[in-house]
């Protein structure tokens, strides 16, 4: 069988890596990222779903087709070389193939594993990276309500209490806004809800060390090892120690996608 590659930006380290698949599959990710990129939110569904009728897994085109054309973007404005109306146009875009998607990530009728409340900080207009781990932790069994981005600490505190939240995962791009990491978890701990919510840190500049240091309970560097610390956070084994997402083992989810035929 002939292998095609391309090349994609990674959401969360901004570095170019190579994925692989048929002609076919690397020809419908391509046209799908290209579709996000330029947020032609009208045509991303159906590209969506030509991508998983080549038989791609649908956590390879949430990673390498709608992930990676915003990922594109998201690089272009860490440069300044684009700036936010793009990056929202480029969102929203993305968001239409999540609605394909969705129903093949996420189990239905099942009790939620916990309620995790996810946000990006204030200050930071940033939608890369938290989309995909809340798809995850769904996929995962756990019921997830986005706060969206810019959001305030009063807002993080308002969302747990209506939703009796379990975790709360904060989300930044830039290094000048993940002091608000600290900020929000000051405003947890003055609402007296500190010991009733785990808190879980991350974003590209955000490292084990930082979160640790500011009294999260855990960090991880991308969406499958964010769903391992969430998991563990709500279980019996969790003693209160650190958990530190990049030493856990990254479990593949089960995908209802048919495979590839051969």
């Amino acid at each position: 069988m002939a292998i095609a590659t391309m090349q994609i930006v990674d959401p969360i380290t901004g570095d170019l890596v190579e994925v692989s698949g048929t002609p076919d599959q690397i020809k419908a990710l391509r046209t799908l990222a290209a579709h996000v990129e330029r947020g032609e939110h009208l045509v991303v569904p159906d590209a969506t779903q030509a991508a998983l009728d080549t038989g791609l897994p649908a956590f390879d085109v949430l990673v390498n087709g709608l992930q990676a054309g915003l990922a594109i973007v998201g690089d272009r404005f860490k440069r300044q070389a684009a700036f936010i109306p793009e990056v929202l146009i480029t969102a929203r875009a993305m968001k239409t193939g999540m609605t394909v998607l969705k129903p093949l990530l996420a189990p239905t009728s099942q009790k939620p594993k916990g309620i995790v409340v996810l946000g990006t900080v204030r200050g930071d207009l940033h939608d890369i990276g938290k989309g995909i781990v809340g798809i995850m932790l769904e996929g995962a069994g756990f019921e997830v309500h986005d706060c969206g981005v810019n959001t305030s600490p009063e807002q993080f505190v308002q969302k747990i209490l209506d939703v009796k939240a379990d975790i709360m995962g904060m989300s930044a791009l830039l290094s000048t806004t993940m002091m608000n990491h600290k900020v929000t978890i000051q405003a947890l701990t003055e609402a007296g809800l500190r010991g009733k919510v785990k808190v879980m840190s991350g974003g590209a500049p955000v490292t084990a060390r930082f979160a640790e240091d500011i009294g999260a309970d855990a960090w991880a560097p991308d969406a499958l090892t964010a769903v391992e610390a969430a998991k563990l956070l709500i279980s019996a084994d969790w003693g209160g120690t650190f958990v530190n997402g990049g030493a856990l083992e990254r479990k593949a989810l089960v995908d209802t996608t048919p495979e590839a035929s051969a």
